[in-house]
């Protein structure tokens, strides 16, 4: 592999907006995965992306299965389902160089520590990124809501900072890491269970004072597990900054919804569940989490 490329490892939108941008800016990509249908048509098609004006472009692209195909890779970014992070972490155990790094900016609890299992906590760095993205298809993503990619002080990260600035991501380097994954816990707990279950995007949860009820509860348990935890959130009101989200991401679907309706498994163990579980370690009770960890595993 060339040691200039960037590997993705992940072919959903998220992956293939990252590897349609960087592309388009000139880096070597790589994608890593295992979906067939993804995967045949990054490799046919290219990383294709759709404008909010409808305009659709196709960025080249290497896709594989094969982590040996990608072998030596200097720096990783991790985009898949916290649910396949295990899986992540193996192939990334054959394709990264023994300098190499890897960047998770995946949803949920838990995704460093799996990836260090395998890798070795040196060779992972943590990061965020409130940037949304709409799979259409294999292959095809369209762009959601333009946001931040924020990723914690690593001098040996800078020339994948850099890639990513000259790809025109919103890039921002954080001293507290934990903070920014804690603050988007409570995002995602407050609006991604509830727009799956209820079946409407994000918006749609302040139309009813009642879903405004629920979505406050969600980041108000949220909230104060991170403080049994010693984070500091990256906000002072829960609630506000939830529905902040949900009104300027007014139109999305949020991931979660997304593979509801594609009948795949969604990240409600690393949100919901995790926020349950941590909640228990430090006898808080947290009713609306509970609930909808229990609500989406039933669907």
């Amino acid at each position: 592999m060339n040691e200039n490329s960037i590997l993705l490892v992940g072919t959903g939108a998220l992956a293939t907006l990252f590897a349609a941008r960087l592309s388009a800016a000139g880096h070597s990509v790589s994608m890593l995965g295992t979906w067939k249908g993804g995967l045949e048509a990054l490799r046919e098609n290219g990383a294709r992306i759709v404008d909010s004006d409808g305009h659709e472009r196709a960025y080249q692209v290497h896709a594989t299965d094969d982590p040996l195909d990608v072998h030596g890779a200097k720096f990783a970014i991790v985009l898949v389902k916290s649910w396949q992070t295990e899986r992540a972490a193996r192939q990334l155990k054959l394709a990264l160089a023994d300098d190499g790094l890897a960047l998770t900016l995946q949803n949920g609890l838990g995704n460093r520590e799996t990836l260090a299992r395998q890798l070795g906590f040196e060779r992972v760095s943590l990061g965020v990124t409130t940037t949304g993205a709409t799979l259409l298809g294999p292959g095809l993503a369209r762009i959601g809501g333009e946001g931040v990619v924020s990723i914690e002080q690593n001098e040996a990260l800078s020339p994948l900072k850099a890639a990513l600035k000259s790809s025109n991501f919103n890039v921002q380097v954080v001293d507290d890491a934990q903070s920014l994954i804690w603050g988007k816990l409570v995002i995602n707990a407050a609006i991604n269970p509830l727009t799956a279950l209820l079946r409407v995007p994000n918006g749609e949860l302040l139309a009813s004072p009642l879903t405004r009820k629920i979505m406050a509860s969600l980041a108000r348990e949220t909230a104060e597990v991170a403080a049994a935890e010693h984070v500091r959130l990256p906000f002072s009101n829960p609630v506000s900054a939830a529905e902040d989200v949900a009104r300027k991401t007014a139109q999305n679907i949020s991931s979660m919804f997304q593979d509801v309706r594609r009948g795949a498994p969604t990240e409600i163990d690393a949100i919901c569940g995790a926020v349950t579980q941590r909640a228990e370690i430090h006898g808080i009770k947290t009713p609306y989490n509970r609930a909808c960890w229990q609500l989406v595993k039933a669907l």
